[in-house]
């Protein structure tokens, strides 16, 4: 294990492992306006939503890491206190990247990137036409962090108004994840792109209060077969199955196996715990419980 001192290290090389290791990062395309109504567009990957009552997103334009200076947007904020926040899919992305160069303050990334600047509703700055998701802002805060290179500086936003476009809502009229295509920043030069080979989906325990780790029997627990992941899945039902119905499971599903291995009890338990991790990739956890369950149910 590389254990490491923020304090000092290099910031360069602080940064590089704090990007490298918090990822992958939701980006915040933000368009801003100065006072003289010179726009400006640019992603910054510090951000995310942190309310929905009131709607508040936070981003942070933090200090350029080679010179210190503030970002166009952070300047702008402070003197507009308005943006919009145009959310990134992979249609897009290289248009996205296009506008993080370091353009002088009176260009318009805009025109560089060849994306289309349409009018807010509520606000000064323009929205993203190509963005699937437009989120007009009023800033209520900046909140600086520190001074010079890296330091951060927190642009805390109330949503005001919420433009989606209508080719990625399902029939409920929700967004749809696999239609929105969204991307996200890791480390360096890296994006990861959140399609159908990507996702996979964890059911939340809204309601649902499972028995936990620690009410697993120890012999499952101590499985060099089973992996966190799957324990976490054990872990999650409510109730464990009875005993008439892990005797079921056993003389229907198990019967053959049973009988192979009658004799061979250590390898009879290894290949329990081997057809349980095959139901519990296909999230078929109560069959997976009674096929655990049924080696001590002998």
């Amino acid at each position: 294990m590389l254990t490491l001192e923020p304090k000092e290290l290099p910031i360069p090389k602080l940064h590089h492992y704090l990007l490298g290791a918090i990822g992958p990062r939701p980006i915040a395309f933000a368009s801003t306006i100065d006072e003289n109504g010179t726009p400006n567009l640019a992603p910054f990957s510090f951000f995310n939503i942190f309310s929905a009552n009131p709607p508040i997103l936070v981003f942070s334009p933090a200090n350029s890491g080679r010179t210190g200076k503030t970002k166009d947007t952070y300047e702008n904020v402070k003197k507009v206190a308005e943006c919009v926040i145009n959310i990134v899919n992979y249609d897009m992305v290289e248009q996205m990247s296009l506008c993080s160069s370091p353009y002088d303050i009176n260009i318009n990334e805009f025109e560089k990137s060849g994306l289309t600047p349409i009018p807010s509703e509520k606000v000064k700055p323009f929205r993203v036409k190509e963005s699937p998701v437009q989120l007009e802002c009023k800033v209520i805060e900046v909140k600086e962090l520190g001074t010079g290179g890296g330091a951060g500086n927190l642009v805390i936003c109330e949503v005001i108004k919420i433009h989606i476009n209508k080719e990625i809502l399902d029939e409920n009229q929700m967004i749809d994840q696999h239609k929105i295509d969204l991307v996200s920043r890791m480390g360096g030069n890296w994006y990861c792109r959140a399609n159908k080979d990507s996702m996979f989906e964890v059911e939340k325990p809204v309601t649902a209060i499972g028995i936990g780790y620690d009410n697993i029997p120890e012999d499952i627990r101590t499985s060099e077969i089973l992996t966190g992941n799957d324990f976490g899945k054990l872990g999650s039902v409510e109730t464990l199955p009875n005993e008439t119905d892990v005797n079921e499971h056993k003389l229907i599903e198990l019967s053959e196996l049973f009988v192979t291995l009658e004799d061979e009890p250590a390898k009879l338990e290894v290949e329990l715990h081997k057809l349980a991790k095959e139901y519990l990739a296909k999230n078929e956890i109560e069959a997976a419980w009674m096929t655990l369950l049924a080696f001590n149910n002998q």
